[in-house]
């Protein structure tokens, strides 16, 4: 796929177009906001990777001229502003999509997928994977490397939930509601127990171990990065 980064921070940027790159995509990329309108006028994308602070000419101002323009490619704005209002004013504007700064480019790039996939109509999802780990979810099976592994109903959801926010720290309010239906914290350490147990089947005698502890946040499935070489 080939998308067009509007971005002004020039380490941003290169992450960016570094992290497509590597994923196997290619990108055009601007640090202006009037010559990003240009390009997005004359060629075609498959999604807009827009900042909403730009010179030349501010993200939003962006979105409202393409789509008086009739282009309906989705475009994922970025931002350090991260409250609801600014999130709600993105998206009525006509964005597709908001994500605030820091992110993580694993995020970001799941957000571009779901986005084309979304605009090409294709169906509902059937199938989750992150790295050697895949959920079928029609068969409610789970493999990784290829091996089955046996979930209970709860652990299924779990891992489920942490496979759509993969890359992402999701925290013990967000497992609370979204796999367990709390809507307050039971004071009990059934996620703690849920999670040692779903790690100790996806992880054990696998290598690299997907399912980590962020300390003082939550937990994120996502493959650790590799230390640099000494």
């Amino acid at each position: 796929m080939r998308f067009l980064i509007i971005e002004d921070d020039a380490e941003t940027r290169e992450f960016i177009v570094q992290g497509l790159s590597e994923s196997g995509h290619s990108a055009d990329e601007t640090a202006d906001g009037r010559e990003g309108l240009l390009l997005a006028l004359e060629r075609d994308y498959d999604a807009i990777v827009l900042d909403r602070m730009l010179p030349g000419l501010d993200g939003l101002s962006i979105v409202k001229t393409l789509r008086a323009e009739g282009k309906r490619t989705p475009i994922l704005i970025l931002s350090a502003l991260g409250e609801v209002d600014d999130r709600v004013e993105g998206l009525t504007r006509g964005g597709d999509d908001y994500l605030v700064k820091p992110f993580a480019f694993s995020e970001l790039l799941a957000r571009l997928e779901a986005l084309t996939r979304r605009r090409d109509g294709e169906g509902p999802e059937t199938r989750l994977r992150v790295a050697d780990l895949e959920m079928d979810l029609l068969s409610r099976r789970v493999k990784r490397a290829g091996k089955n592994i046996d979930l209970q109903p709860r652990e299924f959801r779990l891992l489920e939930y942490l496979m759509r926010h993969s890359g992402q720290v999701v925290t013990r309010t967000m497992l609370l509601e979204k796999v367990w239906d709390y809507h307050f914290d039971p004071q009990t350490n059934v996620i703690d127990v849920h999670v040692s147990r779903l790690r100790g089947k996806i992880d054990k005698g696998f290598d690299p171990p997907l399912l980590q502890t962020v300390r003082g946040a939550g937990y994120v499935l996502r493959v650790p990065e590799k230390e640099p070489a000494r």
